[in-house]
């Protein structure tokens, strides 16, 4: 077998999660609730007493860039209010033991089907992945087969299938992508349960045992799992980094060692990609188990079939009644409309696609939320918090951006097409979490203004407020201070400083995004590269540097009439000074991302 890079990391532990503990939870609830309180103090005074009305329009965008950016802080805050993990019952190993009707044996045994869907990943990659899941356990009988559903359409591909001793499925077509080529793996499957792994996703051997309880609950739909990518880069140890990088020697590592001892552990360079999803997986995804609102997330997570294939029926006859009706009612004559119902029925019954997951470059989350507004059968879902298989990150700021890209355009897509809010069968708080997670990719809208404003300022000396005076300190420093401790409080042990730096730096991408939905453009599916690409990708980033520039030179440029006494508004100055310095900050990640040079890891 070839050696893989990523061999090196083989020996790597998955975190441990800590669920929050009941006072962290109370002092949260006291932090944000300040926070949202102060939040809505400063606005007010910022609508209505610092306003500068000699650039209205400057200070009018700026404060609505505010108050937007405030909104999408009280719905994470909401969002992380209770934290409550979803009860599991006794391991089922009948069919019967999940609450599904049994016809032809009530003793048969549970039956579960394990896919993984692929195209273009390596072949010995899968087979990693394929060996890891045969090593899965089940202290009862119960009927586990494994399946490669290739899109690929590989010969090599089947001959290792058949070498492994799991069954091996291709298609002519790639119609619908990784949700056709699921529909695909279900016409030739019986499973109760669906285990759906991407291609290069290493199940640990408890996989089963730890989440199978859930579907005890005859309404338990899925049950997903934390992705948790075991080849993060792990940064270099700041003694190390001063005393080699720097050329420091002994007295760098000792100056390392002396910071480390004031503020833990520092790691220079970590994740610069920002790929590790603790944040999301740890804090937000369990946050939503007690509204029953945790999403699905694709690889990692176990579906029960009864409840895909039901609500892709009920969507099925749904899109069918809807073409036939906007045809049907086209027609005049009224004698002639029941044979053309019959007539239009059967034809579109015939060009729609059936699919038991929705064809969408999201068909994860889609799928998931159409599950959830089933109000006939009141799916559940439930966010299982321990790490049970291990991934691999993207390697290359190219890949990452596609991945970010896809996440971004699926996600408003769905927001265009099926609005969480006017979803009937959501409840409040369901609709609250989808709609959550939308407004984060809309923040361009304003993260562009955030960013804008200094620059305008350094170069034009107009102010967006009207003074920043102690009025303007009185009312802003204590809402920042104490915003950011419920920020810290409410994600305690989770590491979200990339997060915050890439909220920021992703803008542009993010503004992509939103164009091509707004222009109804198809969002495109692509594979995420497992290796690493070759070179730097600078094309990628360039309106990061511009902003970056800009910042720098304007800054310059109106520090140097600071000095020499000719501009007047020094506070102003600061202020600005202060924050192009954040700005520079978060959008230096994704440019020093697209420095790195990518070197592809050859097979030894």
């Amino acid at each position: 077998m070839s050696k893989w890079y990523f061999s090196q990391f083989e020996d790597r532990k998955p975190p441990r999660y800590q669920p929050p503990s009941d006072w962290q939870m109370f002092s949260f609830h006291v932090l944000a609730t300040t926070s949202i309180a102060l939040g809505f103090w400063y606005l007010a005074w910022r609508w209505t007493n610092s306003l500068n009305w000699e650039a209205l329009g400057f200070s009018l965008a700026l404060v609505t860039a505010e108050t937007l950016a405030f909104i999408g802080t009280v719905l994470f805050f909401v969002s992380l209010w209770n934290a409550k993990d979803v009860k599991k019952g006794e391991l089922p190993f009948k069919k019967t033991d999940i609450g599904a009707d049994a016809y032809d044996d009530p003793t048969r045994p549970l039956a579960v089907d394990v896919y993984f869907p692929t195209y273009n990943e390596d072949i010995e990659l899968v087979r990693l992945s394929i060996q890891d899941a045969k090593k899965m356990y089940y202290r009862h009988p119960i009927d586990i087969n494994i399946f490669i559903l290739d899109d690929g359409d590989r010969e090599s591909m089947a001959d290792m299938a058949k070498e492994e001793g799991v069954h091996y499925f291709s298609r002519l077509e790639n119609t619908g992508f990784k949700a056709g080529n699921i529909r695909n793996g279900l016409e030739h499957s019986y499973g109760d349960l669906l285990v759906i792994f991407d291609a290069d996703t290493r199940p640990f051997p408890e996989f089963l045992e730890k989440t199978l309880g859930y579907f005890c609950d005859p309404k338990m739909a899925w049950v997903q799992t934390p992705q948790w990518f075991y080849d993060l880069d792990e940064g270099v140890a700041l003694p190390l980094w001063l005393d080699k990088k720097w050329k420091l020697g002994r007295f760098g590592s000792l100056l390392g060692h002396g910071i480390e001892k004031i503020v833990g552990r520092v790691h220079m360079r970590h994740d610069v990609l920002g790929n590790d999803p603790s944040l999301f997986y740890d804090v937000i995804q369990h946050r939503r188990n007690w509204c029953n609102a945790s999403f699905c997330c694709g690889a990692g997570s176990i579906h029960r079939r009864e409840a895909v294939m039901q609500a892709a029926l009920k969507r099925f006859v749904s899109d069918v009644d809807k073409h036939t009706h906007r045809y049907v009612s086209d027609v005049k004559d009224e004698s002639l409309r029941p044979d053309y119902h019959d007539v239009m029925r059967l034809e579109a019954a015939k060009n729609i696609e059936f699919s038991p997951y929705k064809f969408h470059v999201s068909e994860d989350i889609y799928t998931g939320m159409l599950l959830h507004a089933d109000t006939e059968k009141d799916w559940h879902s439930a966010y299982h918090p321990e790490v049970l298989s291990k991934m691999l990150s993207p390697q290359d700021l190219l890949s990452w951006a596609q991945q970010r890209f896809k996440y971004a355009g699926g996600t408003l897509d769905i927001f265009r097409n099926d609005n969480p809010l006017k979803q009937a069968g959501l409840s409040f708080w369901q609709k609250w979490m989808y709609f959550t997670t939308v407004f984060s990719y809309l923040s361009p809208l304003w993260t562009i203004m955030f960013l804008m404003a200094p620059i305008i300022f350094f170069f034009s000396g107009i102010a967006p407020v009207a003074a920043y005076d102690k009025n303007f300190y009185a009312h802003i420093v204590p809402f920042l201070v104490v915003n950011r401790i419920a920020f810290m409080v409410g994600t305690w042990g989770t590491s979200t400083t990339r997060g915050e730096q890439y909220y920021l730096a992703f803008f542009w991408q993010n503004l992509q995004a939103m164009w091509e939905v707004m222009c109804r453009l198809p969002i495109k599916f692509k594979t995420t590269s497992k290796v690493r690409q070759r070179g730097r990708f600078y094309a990628l980033v360039w309106p990061q540097i511009l902003m970056i520039f800009l910042t720098i030179v304007g800054a310059v440029y109106m520090g140097i009439d600071v000095y020499l006494g000719l501009e007047e508004h020094v506070p102003a100055y600061l202020v600005n000074l202060f924050w192009a310095f954040n700005n520079i900050y978060a959008l230096f990640v994704i440019v020093h991302a697209a420095i790195l040079e990518g070197q592809e890891h050859d097979d030894v």
